[in-house]
Parts: structure tokens; sequence; C-alpha cells
């Protein structure tokens, strides 16, 4: 067991740090694996990942790969034996099995095996939530198509959510007219949740981070684009009025005292028509939403993940340039290999960086990278809408360049 971890459960300026540092154990392999892995590979933190892909695409860029199931307790087990801290990327590593491993092993895991738990299911989430008093929008369980029916004549409205196991739009169905309904439930599975229909001015995001003294900070709002339910392009800092970023700032900090164990949360959000911030979702772990983070923020979401699970200093979440993020998803009709071209007008760009996720199969809409614009040094500290405007145009148009199509 690495020094520091075996002599301290949070972060002692008394203690020092010394280079090379622990293993780290993180339960998926997917794109947010690999930017941990890239984040911290400079502190000398090696990684290893468990995840059911071969060759998954964190595995060029950690330490180590074990091939098995999120909820495999062989594998699980084996990850444990062999690090120094565990974390994970993904809501669907099991947090019995984790806390089971971590106590077996004498391995801590952050966050909160309990918080995992709570967060996986989507009703479960809101409903405490609710109950320590953060705001958030209507909701009620629905178990039958003539409930969903009852609910979406009173919400006017509403979006069915899978209780577990939904992403990037899967899972999420909106319903507006209650003939629609028995599809609905059939389309998510029938274990759901019904959130009001909102009417809402914008989304917005917050990256929050726990540290292991307790210290928590905020990364500046997010605005976040959504179609179909997918995130397309975030704006940081958001383009909203001083009191709805105050406000939805001070609605991030109170999720961040509900929820327990150190690392990053994406916080969603909603800006609704008359400035009320709700809570639309949180993640556990790094967020798609805070990807702006890498070239935009004094340090990365990815590595202060890292540091608040490890009990180090947490490092400056401060933006050093005004960002704007676009993913690049799958443009096909099918599933084919992934070749992404245009990449050249990308790298040709002083204001862009790309990132590739190192997905071997491209599908519909399926996340496989994203490109960050940021503002240049003589309007880094720009604060305008005109700025984040431009930008956000900016970074479309790279990435409306690219195409997964053949010429």
């Amino acid at each position: 067991m690495w020094e520091y971890l075996c002599s301290n459960v949070g972060y002692d300026p008394r203690m020092s740090i010394t280079l090379p540092g622990p293993t780290l154990g993180v339960v998926g392999g997917g794109q947010l694996g690999r930017m941990i892995g890239e984040a911290v590979a400079r502190l000398g933190v090696e990684v290893v990942v468990l995840d059911p892909t071969p060759d998954c695409p964190a595995a060029p860029v950690v330490s180590e790969q074990i091939v098995g199931d999120f909820d495999d307790p062989d594998a699980v087990h084996e990850l444990a034996s062999r690090v120094d801290a565990l974390t994970f990327e993904i809501e669907l590593a099991d947090p019995e099995l984790l806390a089971e491993a971590s106590a077996e092993h004498d391995v801590p895991v952050q966050p909160d095996p309990g918080t995992l738990e709570t967060i996986q299911d989507k009703l479960v989430q809101k409903e405490a939530l609710a109950d320590a008093g953060v705001p958030v929008p209507e909701f009620v369980a629905i178990a039958t198509a003539e409930g969903l029916e009852r609910v979406v004549e009173e919400f006017g409205g509403v979006m069915l959510k899978a209780r577990e196991g939904g992403y990037d739009g899967r899972g999420n169905v909106p319903v507006t007219d209650p003939a629609d309904a028995a599809d609905a439930l059939d389309e998510v599975g029938g274990n759901a949740m019904a959130e009001e229909l909102l009417d809402f001015e914008r989304e917005v995001a917050v990256m929050g981070l726990k540290g292991a003294d307790g210290e928590t900070r905020t990364y500046p709002v997010t605005e976040t684009i959504h179609r179909e339910e997918i995130l397309r392009e975030s704006v940081a800092p958001a383009r909203a009025d001083d009191a709805v970023v105050a406000e939805a700032e001070s609605v991030a900090g109170d999720v961040l005292d509900f929820l327990d164990g150190h690392g990053v949360y994406g916080i969603e959000l909603f800006e609704t028509r008359d400035g009320e911030i709700l809570v639309n979702e949180i993640a556990p772990r790094p967020h798609n939403s805070g990807h702006w983070t890498i070239e935009g923020a004094r340090t990365s979401q990815f590595e202060n993940h890292v540091r608040a699970v490890l009990g180090w200093p947490l490092g400056s979440t401060d933006l050093v340039a005004p960002a704007v993020t676009a993913n690049v998803l799958g443009d096909i009709d099918e599933t084919q290999p992934a070749t992404l071209r245009g990449v050249e007008d990308v790298l040709a760009a002083a204001d862009a960086d790309i990132h590739w996720y190192g997905k071997d199969d491209v599908r519909p809409l399926r996340k496989m990278g994203h490109l960050t614009a940021t503002a240049g040094s003589d309007d880094a500290a720009a604060d305008s809408d005109v700025d984040r405007d431009a930008l956000l145009s900016r970074a479309k148009d790279l990435r409306d360049g690219l195409t997964f199509r053949d010429a």
C-alpha cells in the first residue's frame, strides 16, 4: 500500500507527497477512464482499469486493463488487490461489490458507494434530493401505462425516464399525448419515473468537487446545449446573468453537502423562465459537460477527480480562458469501423484542440470524441455574450467539418 494512502484518510498538510505516486483502480475504461489516464500520467499515478471490452478506449493510455464485467466479483476483487485506491467512471459499477472489495483489501473507494447506489436509480436520487431540500422538478414513480396517462394529463407533458441505466438520451422519452403512454413505457423498459416537462430557459451544469479534507470547490457554471437528449455543445462560462449563475452555484453547493465521498460530481441543472434553478441529474464522476476544463481551467476535472480520490490537495478550478466544447458524434446510418475525416482543419486551428476517444466502431450519434475552442490570448479574460456566441459558432463550424462518412 502506498505510504500516503496507508497513513491518511484525508489530506494532512503536514505530510509530504512523493512521486511516483500510487496506483489507482478505475471501474470502467471508456472515454472518461482514458482522459483520467491522460491527466494523471504526468503526476506519476499509475492507472489500472476494469472494463468488459478488450482493448477498451482507456487501454492505450493506462498501465493495464483487467477484462471483466463491472459486476464480476472476481474481476473487481482482482482490481482492488492490485491498487492503492478505487474509483469508477460509470454508474454501472456495483456499489455493494465495491464496498465489499474495499473492506476486504483495505483499499479506499471514492466517491462513497452509498452515493453511487442513491444516484443509480433516478427515482431514489430525486426523492433523496427533495428530502434534503434541494430544488427539483415535479416527479412521480410510474408503474403502468394507465398511471402514465394520468400524469401526462396532470402535468401537460412529461419526460419519462428509465430509473436505471439510461445515458446519452437513451432511456429518456418525452410524452405529451396520453395515447403514447403505453409505447413510451415499453421503450424505457417499464420501471420508470416521470418528470414535469419544463419550458426552461437553458440547461446549465456545475462540475462540483469534494476533497478528502471536506473542502468543496466548483468550476464556473457551464451552459449545456442538447438535441435529441444528447449533449452537443458546452459553453463556459454560461451565457446567463449574474443572479442565475449565483443561484446555480448555491444549488450546486447544496448538492455537494448532500453527497458522501470525495471526487468530482457532474451536476446538471435547469434554469427556468423565471430564473429558478432545479436539479436535473447528478453523475458521481467526471462528466461530458466538464470536458472544457482540460483546456479552459487551471486544473482539469479529471486531474482534480484523482487528486480528491487520493486525498491530495485540490487543484485550482479557476477559468483560464472562455471555452466551448463540441461533441463529435457518429454521423452515419449504421455501425461501421471508425475513421474520422476532416481532422486537418482542426489541427491547423490555433484556437482548437481535438480529443479522440479510441472507439473502434462508430454508430449513429455515438460519442466518438470532442473538440474544444478557446478564446485567444488577446481576449482570454473576455466575458461578454458576443465572445461566447462567436466561440460557439467557431467550435460548431470546426466540428461540422468532421465526418465519418466516406469521401
